[in-house]
């Protein structure tokens, strides 16, 4: 009962929690950009480079269903730990490589797909875990805070990640390795026991494809999910559309990837106006999201130059921080327990699977398309996603839940 008023703030375990999932999240930014630059130096060519990211988008593919079903049948903290383990041990692993001279495209290859796969145990387990912890009437608020974790980082890792490799290249992966056991601390802290197992997670009923099946056979489930995929592909290939713009108007490196840099911190600025938007329904606001998108990918086919693209970013990404909650509130909440595992696993491997469709697909559209007209294509695809959900009285009519009512108003 204390806990239920306990403000977050005060919550040790989410702050604990929390404080893990910050150095884990900036770890694994630095990794992602240090791997790829690492390989780029050895061989010189970014083509390899691409195929570390492929191996690693295979590794949590392959990973994806699986552990949804450990995510059910196992403690999810020991789950949290054995992820932390192993990303700390694969960057640990490539120090020492790296410092012997040792380090070979096989064992990097290698390498990602046991990251992809691992950070697919991670992020599954991640989301029970934090379901542990916090009260159900402070789930929503503790996600809108965790925004701060996820937009902080996308804004911080890449430019770290830089300065660390220009001091060495031994340090960004030392440094990733460092923060991952910092994680692994943090989660160890967390009291034993907390993240039970639901009632019926035994059985296992109808196997790992039960959450792709629990997904497809709601109505409000299966359309928020077909929302979210659809933002998720049109706005995978978008950094990549943008930058072809900018070039193309002679725009200098460092100023596009500040323009690029300012849609992270619109993430950062948006996670506090989560909690405003509760007046709206749920579902209405996920359309309005996806409408704001529409009119965003309209405005950066203007090509007024960076800092007229970093505007538009800097908007555009304010809404994305409600996405990620309404991921919660209309899929994750509408699982029953016994499968919630299984329906985050299905959720994350659906979203990661537009990834690469959206990547491909840009590149595609860049190919025979000028880029402007590129972006004016997107803006038709997130048109007819908006139209999608504007059609389901389903997501129109959705409503939060009573705690997360509660929390908003407090």
């Amino acid at each position: 009962m204390t806990d239920a008023i306990t403000p977050l703030r005060r919550n040790l375990r989410f702050q604990t929690f929390w404080a893990g999932s910050v150095s884990a999240t900036l770890g694994q930014a630095v990794g992602d950009v240090a791997y790829p630059l690492a390989i780029v130096t050895m061989t010189g060519s970014p083509g390899k480079a691409a195929l570390f990211s492929a191996v690693q988008v295979t590794g949590m593919l392959i990973a994806g269903l699986p552990v949804g079903s450990l995510a059910e049948r196992y403690d999810s903290r020991r789950l949290a730990l054995a992820a932390c383990a192993i990303r700390m041990i694969v960057a640990g692993a490539v120090v020492i490589a790296l410092a012997g001279g040792w380090l070979t495209q096989p064992l990097l290859l290698t390498a990602a797909i046991v990251l992809g796969a691992s950070e697919a145990l991670g992020s599954a387990a991640n989301i029970l875990l934090l379901r542990s912890i916090v009260p159900a009437g402070q789930l929503t608020l503790a996600l809108t805070q965790d925004e701060v974790r996820i937009n902080g980082t996308s804004l911080a890792g890449p430019a770290l990640a830089g300065v660390l490799y220009g001091l060495s290249h031994l340090v960004p992966f030392a440094f990733t390795a460092a923060a991952f056991f910092l994680a692994l601390t943090a989660t160890a802290l967390i009291p034993a026991g907390l993240a039970r197992r639901a009632p019926g997670a035994d059985r296992a009923d109808g196997g790992m494809l039960a959450g792709l099946r629990e997904l497809w056979g709601q109505p409000l489930m299966r359309a928020a999910m077909l929302l979210i995929m659809g933002v998720n592909t049109v706005g995978a290939g978008l950094d990549l559309v943008v930058i072809v713009i900018l070039r193309h108007q002679a725009v200098p490196a460092y100023a596009i990837g500040l323009a690029l840099g300012t849609g992270a911190a619109g993430g950062l600025v948006g996670a506090p106006l989560v909690k405003l938007l509760h007046r709206l329904r749920p579902g209405v606001l996920m359309v309005a999201v996806c409408g704001l998108e529409v009119v965003d990918l309209l405005l950066l086919a203007i090509p007024f130059g960076p800092w007229w693209a970093a505007a538009v970013l800097f908007i555009g990404m304010l809404g994305v921080p409600a996405i990620r909650v309404l991921v919660d509130i209309l899929i994750l909440r509408q699982a029953p327990p016994e499968r919630r595992g299984r329906v985050v696993a299905a959720g994350m491997t659906l979203i990661v699977v537009g990834m690469p469709v959206g990547l491909v697909g840009c590149g595609l559209l860049l190919q025979y398309l000028p880029a402007q007209a590129a972006m004016l294509v997107l803006a038709a695809a997130m048109a007819l996603v908006t139209a999608y959900g504007l059609s389901r009285p389903e997501v129109r009519h959705a409503r939060w839940p009573a705690a997360s009512r509660e929390t908003a108003a407090a």
